[in-house]
């Protein structure tokens, strides 16, 4: 008993930067819980909304008629230094209280279950970076995709996320966290489901591109929203706990596509117009963190601190009380009052940048305009150091992880042209072949009255070769081309042998008869290799696991610059070793190590970024770091995917120097470690 009146009244009658906002007694009363300034008011006194803050009415400084906005200017409203500074120092008291508040109300139930509700979101964007890639190998025969469109779909999403980052992140400093976080995902999910359905390319392409800016507001808004829940000491471990929720995303990704895009008997079809293949079940899957994700956000309130630096005294207060009540009931404790009367709030820029009714609505957005560049765009080495951060090492981690798995594919197609078997000069007559051909090359070959029916052409070349009198039936066909090859009184009915795979031929007395019509999906070569790519980025999903226990244990303890910098300098090693991988199960295992290693870096990252800015700013700054990074992402793909096939020195060279780069700019960044939330 006594150590629980100890703790109740621990926090009674501390003293505050604004003159005291803790009770000095232990009233249980919540109706008693408002701010003392606004007592003694009658109903004749109307009481403005922010009065009890201090902020005097925005008619109290009109004295006289003033001619023009730029007397308004002269005589009654400060510089910009003026402004910034009055805010600063209202933003730095209200940190100091508020970190001291969040102690009270301490980290349980309500972290927790916001962990999770946030978590979703999350992960919703791990699975949207995975999608487009592994429905590609079905949709480009659904669709009849060239390797220009592949290219464009495979890079849609990441300049959709940078759009989407940018704009997201910026509203939610303006309209709220969670109500933000919510459009975002609404627009993510209804795309996204579309998607599966749309048949054409570019309705295909402009819902991925949708969808993408839909959850580009993910990252930044998830991170910054979290953090504002969280007391100094448990912020960057249990952001980069955070972090696993975007491995789970691409677990999940890789086990849905897994086991749902190889069974090709779950689809229907209406006509030759409406096909619904398995590739398009997995892409309504994927749809469901996102649904998830916007389900569990209703329940979750909006981050009193974004509040606070808003104005909205009372609204804060009510949230701060429900988390403080919630985790006092979960941990046993439901006699703990939150001892809280009033918190320090900023003021507002309307209140401080009031440029009187005449004048012009331009002019009043042009200045608050102006202010929020300065504020975000933090013109110091700092800041200038965690834009380079952020588009360096984005470039490599990407450009690396789509080069992995292309050079993975570039070794199976070498290893499999080894095998390739070769036949000159052969002489074939009244053969009916009948069953799979696969990965041959014939030249200068005769084939004479023989007949191909009901078969699979994989992989098969003829060249200089001479078919006459012969008949093709039923045949689908991958990869398979006829050069200079002349047909004398030959019949094809019902083949995909198009005009394009006969290259150079001659055609005698020779007929076409009920083409088939479009790519179909049993053109796919090998379903091996598609499970191959699935397995592979399970693999590499699943090794960041380690990298993200070990950076949530240290992140707190040795510092976010130290983890920063010797994830980047490991990283910067375990690349080095990739020219070493001229097998496939080398390059999947340093696929792994790379990714356990670089995780901790991403971690770091997205810890400082939330710390480095101000909560007015963080998620516009944020946003803004974010669409960099999905910037370098497509530049790094584009680069790194034209060596493939090429050369391994320059990109393993390219990855190798901004990582090394990186890790020395992050010894140039402030250590945010123990800091309160700006």
């Amino acid at each position: 008993m006594d150590d629980d009146g100890h703790d109740d009244d621990d926090y009674a009658g501390v003293p505050s930067n604004d003159g005291g906002y803790y009770r000095n007694d232990s009233r249980a009363n919540d109706d008693e819980a408002h701010s003392d300034s606004t007592e003694g008011h009658d109903e004749d006194d109307e009481i403005y909304e922010g009065e009890y803050q201090g902020i005097p009415r925005a008619d109290s400084g009109k004295a006289g008629s003033i001619d023009g906005v730029t007397a308004a200017q002269a005589q009654q409203f400060r510089d910009f230094s003026a402004y910034e500074g009055e805010r600063r120092k209202d933003q730095e008291e209200l940190a100091q209280q508020y970190e001291t508040i969040l102690q009270e109300c301490g980290h349980g139930k309500f972290q927790w279950t916001l962990y999770f509700v946030l978590g979703l979101a999350l992960m919703a964007d791990g699975v949207e970076i995975f999608v487009v890639g592994f429905v590609l190998p079905s949709a480009q025969i659904d669709m009849c995709l060239s390797e220009p469109n592949k290219g464009m779909l495979g890079l849609i999403v990441y300049l959709g996320m940078m759009v989407g980052a940018f704009v997201w992140g910026g509203l939610a400093d303006r309209i709220g966290r969670r109500q933000t976080l919510l459009i975002s995902l609404s627009i993510n999910s209804v795309f996204a489901f579309f998607s599966s359905f749309v048949q054409g390319y570019s309705s295909f392409l402009f819902c991925r591109l949708i969808s993408g800016v839909g959850i580009g507001g993910s990252i930044p808004i998830v991170f910054s929203y979290y953090s504002e829940f969280l007391a100094q000491e448990k912020r960057g471990e249990h952001l980069s706990w955070l972090c696993m929720f975007w491995m789970i995303g691409g677990i999940y990704a890789s086990a849905m596509a897994w086991a749902i895009i190889p069974h090709y008997g779950w689809s229907f079809q209406m006509g030759s117009a409406y096909q619904f293949h398995s590739w398009r079940v997995f892409v309504l899957v994927c749809a469901f963190p996102s649904v998830a994700a916007i389900s569990a956000l209703t329940t979750m309130p909006e981050s009193p601190r974004f509040y606070l630096e808003n104005g909205k005294h009372d609204e804060a207060w009510m949230i701060l009380k429900q988390v403080h009540d919630t985790n006092m009931r979960a941990k046993g404790y439901p006699e703990r009052v939150f001892s809280v009367t009033t918190i320090k709030t900023v003021k507002q820029m309307d209140e401080l940048v009031n440029l009187g009714d005449g004048a012009a609505w331009h002019e009043k957005w042009r200045i608050k305009l102006t202010m929020l560049f300065h504020q975000v765009k933090k013109p110091d080495s700092s800041s200038f150091n965690l834009q380079i951060l952020t588009s360096s090492f984005p470039c490599s981690y990407y450009g690396l992880t789509v080069w992995f798995p292309d050079m993975i594919k570039y070794l199976q197609k070498q290893e499999y042209s080894s095998r390739t078997k070769v036949f000159v000069k052969e002489k074939v007559q009244h053969v009916t072949f009948n069953f799979t051909l696969e990965n041959q090359v014939h030249r200068q070959g005769e084939y004479f009255n023989d007949k191909f029916m009901n078969l699979k052409m994989k992989s098969m070349v003829f060249e200089d070769s001479l078919f006459e009198e012969c008949y093709f039936e039923d045949i689908t066909s991958t990869n398979t081309f006829f050069k200079n090859c002349t047909f004398i009184t030959t019949l094809f009915y019902n083949t995909d042998l198009f005009k394009y795979r006969l290259i150079s031929c001659k055609l005698i007395n020779s007929t076409f008869l009920h083409n088939k019509e479009g790519c179909l999906l049993s053109d796919i070569s090998d379903e091996n290799n598609a499970y191959m790519v699935y397995f592979v980025s399970f693999l590499g999903t699943l090794a960041v696991l380690p990298g993200n226990i070990v950076s949530a244990l240290l992140m707190d303890k040795i510092g976010r610059l130290r983890m920063l910098a010797g994830s980047s300098v490991i990283s910067c090693i375990s690349c080095f070793f990739l020219s070493f991988g001229n097998s496939e199960s080398a390059m999947i295992a340093l696929l792994c190590l790379f990714g356990g290693i670089s995780i901790a870096s991403w971690n770091s990252l997205d810890v400082l970024t939330v710390e480095l800015y101000p909560s007015d700013k963080r998620t516009t700054a944020f946003g803004f770091l974010n669409a960099l990074c999905k910037l370098a992402a497509v530049l790094g793909i584009s680069i790194f995917t034209s060596f493939v096939g090429i050369t391994k020195a320059v990109p393993i060279l390219f990855a190798s120097g901004a990582l090394a780069a990186g890790s020395f700019l992050a010894l140039k960044l402030p250590e945010t470690r123990g800091q309160v939330l700006q």
